[in-house]
């Protein structure tokens, strides 16, 4: 089963669920309940395996190849980028990642080093949920995904379309293609372990407000009003 067939069959496991909504505190949250046993699951199985793996991994891998590791993916993440850059019709943006791509794809020797980044190209952070949204679809509740962690209803129903643009199944087949995105997850895992620490109090509450801060700043693309600033520059 590819990716993006099992994505899907989470995601509809998940959204004909009828018995999740149960009390809950936080607005975008109504699935509390539920979320937090699927946070335990992906806990269970990051303490014994995931993270493990991804602490063996930056063990053994010097550091000016874990960075290459990650540039390489996220050389390929610029073309869903793209893709979703054009159908919200941002010019500027679809221009700066297209270059990016060039650039890291060429100059960067198959995208191992951001020379994109260096020459005042940053990465421009577009996927299909962003593109329903958008298009006036909303967000949607807060969810967790088995295997996935967090989300959002739109930006998890966003990853099917998503995955299908994804380079590396076109680059890898079977069953390299597993490796990769194997691969791909370690390198992301073990890039998380140095903020670790800075994760207090309820783990599944810090991660929840955290996810969707991000996601509002990047929906918003980086115009987010900030109350608490507003009401600092209100006492002047």
């Amino acid at each position: 089963m590819k990716p993006q067939q099992t994505l899907g069959l989470l995601l509809v496991t998940l959204l004909s669920t009828s018995h999740v909504a149960a009390a809950y505190e936080h607005p975008d949250d109504p699935w509390e309940s539920f979320n937090r046993k699927v946070f335990s699951f992906n806990e269970t199985l990051d303490q014994w395996i995931v993270k493990p793996v991804a602490k063996a991994y930056r063990f053994v891998t010097p550091g000016f190849v874990d960075r290459s590791v990650t540039n390489f993916f996220n050389n390929l993440s610029d073309v869903p980028n793209l893709a979703n850059n054009i159908l919200q019709l941002k010019g500027r943006e679809s221009a700066i990642t297209f270059s990016r791509l060039v650039y890291n794809t060429t100059f960067g020797i198959g995208g191992l080093f951001d020379i994109a980044t260096e020459w005042d190209l940053p990465v421009q952070d577009e996927d299909f949920g962003q593109t329903l949204n958008y298009y006036g679809v909303p967000e949607g509740n807060y969810l967790v995904l088995p295997l996935f962690g967090p989300a959002t209803v739109t930006d998890a129903i966003g990853r099917i379309p998503d995955s299908f643009v994804d380079p590396i199944g076109y680059i890898f087949e079977s069953p390299e293609v597993y490796i990769a995105t194997g691969t791909k997850m370690v390198d992301k895992r073990a890039d998380l372990i140095p903020g670790e620490h800075l994760l207090t109090g309820d783990k599944y509450t810090a991660l929840r407000n955290i996810y969707l801060q991000r996601r509002e700043y990047l929906i918003n693309d980086g115009k987010v009003e900030d109350s608490f600033l507003d009401d600092d520059l209100s006492d002047f």
